[in-house]
């Protein structure tokens, strides 16, 4: 078996020690959270307060660099706002204007744990995400290099959009139970009108009925060319006496004497009695009148 060279050695050897150069490797460990999240409602012209929390460092002197940037989806970043290692705030791009940095702050609430970014008076254009992005530095060898990355983001969402949203869907829920309940009315409106024309369709039919049964009757007027012949108008019902709840008490009647009356008939027989006056006689010498009657019986059959 061959041995390598010495000039292998020195091969790896160089290679170790550039690796030395070149510093430890670049990882995520740093736990960066934003608060609030994920999502924070404002309204128009109000102030916006995010703060960045960070936690887990690799090595307890490194510093931090802390970097704000607004997004846009699905891709578009811009850098805002930076607070280097030593603390200075500086601006970027379009931020460098004198309107944004009246109203972009970036301070150190806590140290190097907590940064508070300030949004003053808030417009329709500052919607969007925030990311807080963290990198820690530290020295090794002489040289500024960074250890670990972290990074989170939040949401400001413009309440007055929220509030709209909210009162269209409120107002789009309202419109559409007015409608359901219209085409209920409409619907149960239509079904009484179908059940008021069978009523009315039947008590018809019922009527042609009882004008016919009418028409047969001998007591009914009947119209001949469109007038009405006077017929024999039926008697008047009598109205009902009223009853009453308690019966007067009768009242006795004196006993009246009885008359005797002469029988006029007893059994078949049939008596008559004459009563025959002699008139005075005015002068003497005048001499008497007989007087003869005849008395006629007829049988009645009850």
């Amino acid at each position: 078996m061959r041995r390598p060279g010495p000039g292998l050695g020195l091969v790896v050897a160089a290679a170790a020690l550039l690796a030395g150069a070149a510093g430890p490797d670049v990882c995520e460990a740093l736990n960066v959270t934003v608060s609030p999240g994920p999502r924070v409602q404002y309204a128009v012209g109000e102030n916006a307060t995010l703060f960045c929390h960070v936690s887990q460092k690799r090595r307890t002197e490194s510093l931090l660099a802390v970097r704000w940037v607004f997004s846009l989806p699905p891709v578009q970043e811009y850098l805002m706002i930076k607070m280097t290692k030593y603390g200075v705030v500086q601006y970027y791009g379009n931020y460098t204007r004198h309107f944004y940095r009246k109203r972009l702050l970036l301070l150190e609430e806590k140290h190097r744990t907590v940064y508070k970014f300030i949004i003053l008076n808030l417009q329709q254009t500052d919607q969007g995400h925030y990311i807080c992005k963290v990198q820690e530095i530290g020295k090794h060898r002489n040289k500024w290099t960074a250890w670990s990355n972290g990074s989170a983001s939040t949401e400001i969402q413009d309440l007055y959009i929220c509030a709209v949203f909210v009162c269209s869907v409120g107002i789009i829920s309202i419109l559409l139970f007015t409608l359901v309940i219209l085409c209920q009315t409409l619907i149960n409106k239509k079904r009484t009108g179908v059940r008021h024309y069978l009523v009315k369709c039947s008590q018809n039919s019922l009527g042609e009925t009882g004008s016919g049964m009418a028409s047969l009757s001998p007591v009914e007027p009947m119209k001949v060319n469109g007038k009405k012949e006077k017929g024999e108008q039926p008697p008047a019902i009598p109205a009902k006496a009223p009853i009453a709840h308690a019966f007067p008490k009768p009242k006795l009647l004196k006993p009246q004497r009885k008359v005797l009356l002469p029988k006029i008939a007893e059994e078949n027989l049939t008596y008559a009695e004459l009563e025959l006056i002699k008139p005075g006689q005015k002068e003497e010498g005048i001499p008497t009148v007989t007087v003869y009657a005849q008395i006629l019986f007829e049988e009645n059959e009850m």
